[in-house]
């Protein structure tokens, strides 16, 4: 049993429940809130297979704390920063800065770097025209108990997010300078990106014509620094196939391995780049949703575009988003707080 947004839910019994490797590092702490990064695939607080493999549980036995709850939710699938607070007289003040959205949230992720698509519903705003970044995507989005996907329909706005090209220097050396290679040959993903970017903006005239084109003859990539690979002003030499600092070639993420397994066909590859992800408002799925709907599915996202179902083991390609800062004023010191988490990308 634990208590979130007033409510007490309780928790089936769990038996024989599967370990999560993977563990939190609590960031801050004080008599009121702790603060943690959390990994990918651990559930924030129980649900259905979960419940000791949990950040809540774990902190409660950490601390001894039984009293200890989340002031928000996050998703399994997405790590990055999570408050919880320490005293039950303390739940309600802090669990409402997140519901009056009085938290600045931002999030980063790996989507793919193409022309951004039209969305079926709701609206695209340029907020530094003509540019197509940054934008302002508006919509409704629905979410069914036991549906797993969450999906926009026609109607009252309910869902904003402010959507930004991030660069390596977002957040200082938080995830470093990564790069993907090919393992044999240096074929790179350079015109794929260069048209991304110009054709971007046709994309969102009534004339445009969507056209890309593909990265040829890449093999099973390999992570490496770009220490070794890029020259001052994008120059090659050493670091020959590298695709500039703001994106990164993948041969394939997340069910794109077990469906090239499953079937034999070699998966498409596929060149990404970082977003900055700001949500106004805090809608299941929204932020993967909103991505999907351009056109831009967040990479290792096994439900969008389509649902699929890996192995509750398998912890192979997780899904590319993190809660990357959270900051508000304390309501009860009244001092800014700001926490960044340090969970790399890629």
């Amino acid at each position: 049993m634990w208590q979130y947004g007033g409510m007490t839910e309780r928790h089936r019994w769990v038996g024989d429940e599967p370990e999560i490797p993977f563990d939190y590092d609590v960031i801050y702490e004080d008599s009121g809130i702790i603060v943690i990064d959390k990994p990918h695939f651990l559930a924030t607080t129980p649900r259905g297979m979960w419940y000791r493999q949990t950040a809540l549980i774990r902190l409660r036995e950490q601390f001894g704390e039984p009293d200890i709850a989340p002031a928000h939710r996050l998703d399994r699938a997405t790590a990055g920063i999570v408050v919880f607070t320490r005293k039950p007289r303390l739940r309600k003040t802090y669990q409402m800065l997140f519901q009056k959205h009085m938290v600045a949230k931002t999030y980063e992720c790996l989507a793919p770097a193409a022309p951004i698509a039209r969305p079926q519903y709701g609206t695209i705003a340029r907020l530094d025209p003509p540019a197509v970044f940054p934008l302002l995507r508006r919509s409704r989005i629905v979410k069914q108990r036991g549906i797993l996907q969450a999906y926009e329909r026609p109607g009252e706005v309910n869902a904003e997010t402010v959507i930004r090209l991030g660069i390596d220097s977002d957040y200082g050396d938080v995830n470093g300078q990564i790069r993907w290679e090919t393992m044999h040959g240096h074929t790179d993903c350079e015109r794929q990106r260069r048209l991304a970017g110009s054709r971007a903006g046709r994309l969102m005239g009534d004339d445009a014509e969507e056209q890309t084109e593909t990265c040829d003859d890449v093999r099973p990539a390999r992570l490496i620094s770009t220490a070794a690979c890029a020259k001052p002003g994008g120059g090659r030499g050493p670091g020959r196939g590298c695709i500039g600092r703001n994106a990164i070639r993948l041969h394939s993420v997340g069910h794109d391995f077990r469906s090239y397994a499953a079937n034999g066909q070699r998966p498409r590859p596929v060149c990404y780049r970082r977003y900055i992800l700001e949500p106004k408002t805090g809608k299941t799925h929204q932020l993967r949703v909103h991505m999907n709907a351009l056109g831009l599915p967040i990479a290792g996202d096994d439900l969008y575009p389509r649902i699929n179902y890996p192995d509750y083991d398998d912890f192979s390609a997780p899904l590319q988003l993190v809660a990357r800062s959270l900051a508000f004023i304390d309501p009860i010191s009244d001092e800014l707080r700001r926490f960044v988490s340090r969970v790399p990308l890629g």
